[in-house]
C-alpha cells in the first residue's frame, strides 16, 4: 500500500530534498505553499511526478492546516516550514514566533482533531541550545539565543507534549546546521560560496562578513533529510540529533571554499560588525551517537566536502547565467 506524506516548507531546502527521497520511496507526496504573488519553487521545479500534489496554505492560518489534514489524511507529516534565518528573526520576532512557534502547535492541533493515525516529525535546530557548551546531544541543557531559537524550543517541547498527552507518534530531530547547493543565498555557507563564484568569474573582488570565529558543526542537507524518514519509521517516537560531531570556524569554511577555487580567501573577505548577531552562539557541535546506535544514520560529508561540493555548483550556476558555460 502506498503510503502518504505531507511536507510543510516542501520548497525550502529541506523540504525539497525530503519530497526527492520520499517520491523515491514510492510515495504520495503532498506539499503545503504559501500564496504569494510571484512562484518561489525553483527546488522543486524538476519533480514533475503524479505523485506530488501542493496545496496553497500557511502555518499562521490554523484552519487551512485544519482542513488540508482532514482531507489528506497523511500517513506522515513533516513539519519543516519556518522563519529559518536567526539573523532575521532579531527584526521579526512576532511573526517567527506566529510562524516557527505557534504555527507548530496549530499543525499538531490539525492532526488531533482529524483524529487520523499518521506520525510526526518536528524540525527542532541545534540553535535550541545556544549557549550551553558542546558537545549537544539529546540530553543537553537548552540555552537558546536569539527569538528563532526560542520559537523552536517552544515547538520542541509541545511536539513533547502531545506526544506524552494524547499518545501521539510525534518525534523532533534536533539537527545541527545542514547545507547544500540549495540553502538560501542569505545563509552564511551559500553567502560565502556565491561569493568565491562571483569572485572567481571577475564579478566582484570582496565578501563582507560578521563573525568568523563562530564555530558550528556543518553537514549535507541530503543525507539529513534520510535521517528525518529513519525518525519516523522507528518502533518507538523519540527525539534525535543528527551532526557530524565536527566544528568548523567560519574562518575555515571561507578557507576551504576559496582554496578550492584557487583563491586565497584572506585578500578578499571584509568583517563587518553590521553582521553580528545581538547575542551570539559561539560554538554548536553536535553528538549524533543516538542516530547512529538506534536509527543506523550517520554523515558522510564533512565540511570541507561540502564546501567545494557548494563551490562547484554555484560556480557551474554563474557561470551559465552568464553564458560561459
Amino acid at each position: 500500500m502506498t503510503k502518504s506524506a505531507f511536507i510543510t516548507g516542501i520548497t525550502g531546502q529541506d523540504g525539497s530534498y525530503l519530497a526527492e527521497f520520499l517520491l523515491a520511496k514510492d510515495y504520495e507526496v503532498h506539499g503545503l505553499v504559501r500564496r504569494a504573488s510571484t512562484l518561489n519553487r525553483s527546488r522543486i521545479d524538476h519533480l514533475h511526478d503524479p505523485r506530488l500534489h501542493l496545496h496553497y496554505g500557511d502555518l499562521t492560518d490554523g484552519v487551512s492546516l485544519v482542513n488540508l489534514i482532514h482531507a489528506i489524511q497523511p500517513d506522515e507529516v513533516y513539519n519543516l516550514g519556518a522563519q529559518s534565518h536567526v539573523k532575521v528573526s532579531f527584526e521579526m520576532p512576532e511573526y517567527t514566533a506566529s510562524t516557527d512557534a505557534v504555527g507548530t502547535l496549530r499543525l499538531l492541533e490539525a492532526i488531533r482533531a482529524a483524529g487520523i493515525d499518521t506520525r510526526f516529525y518536528q524540525a527542532s535546530t541545534s540553535e535550541m541550545f545556544g549557549a550551553t557548551p558542546p558537545p549537544q546531544n539529546e540530553t543537553t541543557l537548552f540555552y537558546p539565543r536569539s527569538p528563532y531559537g526560542a520559537a523552536k524550543l517552544y515547538s520542541h517541547w509541545v511536539t513533547v507534549n502531545y506526544r506524552e498527552a494524547y499518545d501521539l507518534f510525534a518525534v523532533s530531530g534536533i539537527l545541527f546546521n545542514h547545507e547544500s547547493p540549495r540553502r538560501g543565498e542569505s545563509f552564511l555557507t551559500r553567502k560565502v560560496t556565491l561569493g568565491v563564484a562571483s569572485i572567481k568569474l571577475g564579478i566582484t573582488d570582496h565578501l563582507t562578513l560578521g563573525n568568523l570565529e563562530a564555530v558550528r558543526d556543518w553537514g549535507y542537507a541530503k543525507e539529513y533529510v534520510e535521517g528525518m524518514w529513519q525518525m519516523l519509521q522507528h518502533d518507538e517516537p523519540q527525539d534525535y540529533v543528527l551532526a557530524t560531531g565536527i566544528g568548523t570556524t567560519v574562518r575555515e569554511w571561507c578557507q576551504y571554499a576559496f582554496a578550492h577555487a584557487g583563491l586565497d580567501w584572506e585578500e578578499h573577505v571584509r568583517y563587518d560588525g553590521a553582521y553580528e548577531r545581538p547575542t551570539e552562539v559561539d560554538a554548536l557541535i553536535g553528538d549524533a551517537s543516538k542516530a547512529r546506535d538506534v536509527l543506523g544514520w550517520k554523515p558522510e560529508t564533512d565540511a570541507q566536502g561540502l564546501a567545494k561540493l557548494m563551490v562547484d555548483a554555484d560556480l557551474e550556476q554563474m557561470s551559465r547565467l552568464l553564458g560561459r558555460s
